[in-house]
């Protein structure tokens, strides 16, 4: 029986570590050979709903549709992993308002006090000048 292994990259073209050759996703050729490619496309929209209505599911929380859809918009533009993260938190804001249901507005909140990658590395670029190590590009 031979092992399963299951590997994720986006590197592209790059250097093989430990050669100076170049390579698949820095993959020596001779392993490449041996492996079995799955090329995957990006979720639907309807399919990130339905992700994140089980993961709400999954943490017991209810969550309004309207809430739900601004949630798979931000999933969109931001991550999945991003948007799973903003439901218990988005859970949390709605408790302290003391109410029951997750609405857009404990959504919008959880997005403004917490950034996404995308929007953090606007930010550092934008106030690069501020930071101590701002020589670096």
């Amino acid at each position: 029986m031979a092992p399963i292994l299951i590997l994720a990259t986006n590197r592209g073209i790059t250097t093989i570590r430990g050669t100076k050759y170049q390579g698949p996703h820095g993959i020596p050729l001779d392993f490449l050979d041996r492996l079995l490619i799955i090329a995957t496309d990006p979720y639907a929209p309807k399919e990130v709903r339905q992700i994140l209505k089980i993961r709400c599911e999954e943490e017991d929380v209810d969550m309004s549709e309207e809430a739900l859809e601004l949630l798979t918009t931000i999933a969109g533009q931001a991550s999945l992993r991003y948007a799973m993260n903003m439901i218990i938190t988005a859970s949390l804001a709605a408790a302290k308002r003391k109410s029951n249901t997750v609405g857009v507005e404990d959504v919008k909140r959880v997005y403004g006090l917490f950034s996404d990658i995308g929007r953090s590395v606007k930010t550092l670029k934008e106030f690069q000048e501020d930071y101590l190590y701002s020589e670096v590009e």
